[in-house]
């Protein structure tokens, strides 16, 4: 990102999703590019414990409208302290009190909206998540709860179940499932909500409940959702996953999210998983499954 790019190609370029580049090395490059661009300012006076109140007044009036460009949610606290708070002034308020919740509390900041850069994207294709999402669900899988750091490749999602492929039966979505591992799956209602979860036995023939530290089960309110997203983990109990393909018990996770009848049933069993839903209204409708094996790269 060099310190003469035009504005309105610096613009775009920060709007993209797909940099592979870290954040705080786009934040650096930025504070540069506008060093060079604000009167007063440039390679004779590019040290900011030299600088005036015109001085950062003047840089933030050339960098007001890409800040918000950046994913400060991909930017770790360390960094955060060493590299973007002494830029605190050139920073609007609103903005950086939100960013100082983020870090403290891990609350997801409502003004910066934008989410993390998901760098590559062939990790995961679906028709019910966007790539970004799947950042999220791989660091669930890592249990970082807080909200995604960008790029996290550890993870190969390979799609085995599709329900407009495959049909909508029990013994189908279990033969596909069955002996590939651990498995996300993925569930579209009605309403576009997306709930799903992740089984880290997968399926084995065994018929029986299994107990899991690392099973979770998940909802996002749309297909690129990150601030309503719910994550709820498994209390360790007897029964974290169903081993099974019971009648029409599709699968189970604890009987907190399950589907049944070709319905998709939520909370209706709050002993075996946290309950961060806060809801009983189904069962829903379910427009599309799909089942990803995943592989630790």
């Amino acid at each position: 990102m060099f310190p003469s790019l035009d504005k309105d190609i610096l613009f775009d370029l920060l709007k993209r999703d797909d940099f592979q580049i870290k954040e705080i090395d786009i934040w650096e490059c930025l504070i540069k590019w506008g060093i060079e661009q604000t009167p007063g300012l440039g390679n004779k006076n590019s040290d900011r414990s030299k600088w005036n109140n015109e001085n950062y007044e003047g840089i933030k009036k050339t960098l007001n409208q890409f800040v918000p460009l950046i994913r400060f949610v991909g930017i770790s606290s360390r960094d955060f302290f060493d590299k973007v708070r002494p830029y605190k002034a050139i920073i609007s308020h609103h903005i950086y009190e939100e960013l100082e919740e983020f870090y403290y509390k891990k609350t997801l900041p409502k003004t910066t909206t934008l989410p993390p850069r998901t760098g590559k994207s062939g990790s995961l294709t679906s028709k019910i998540i966007k790539s970004k999402l799947a950042n999220i669900i791989s660091n669930w899988i890592d249990r970082n709860n807080s909200a995604a750091r960008s790029n996290n490749d550890k993870y190969k999602f390979n799609l085995i179940y599709l329900m407009s492929r495959d049909g909508f039966d029990c013994r189908t979505f279990y033969n596909k499932c069955n002996g590939q591992g651990p498995f996300v799956v993925l569930i579209r209602i009605q309403s576009k909500k997306i709930y799903g979860g992740y089984n880290p036995i997968g399926y084995t023939g065994r018929n029986l409940w299994l107990s899991s530290t690392e099973s979770f089960i998940f909802s996002f309110d749309n297909d690129q959702d990150i601030h309503n997203m719910k994550i709820c983990r498994s209390l360790n109990t007897n029964c974290s996953v169903l081993d099974y393909c019971n009648y029409d018990k599709f699968f189970s996770f604890g009987d907190m999210l399950f589907i049944y009848e070709q319905n998709l049933f939520v909370g209706y069993n709050n002993d075996h998983y946290e309950n961060n839903f806060g809801e009983k209204n189904s069962p829903y409708i379910i427009e599309e499954i799909e089942v990803f094996s995943v592989v630790k790269k």
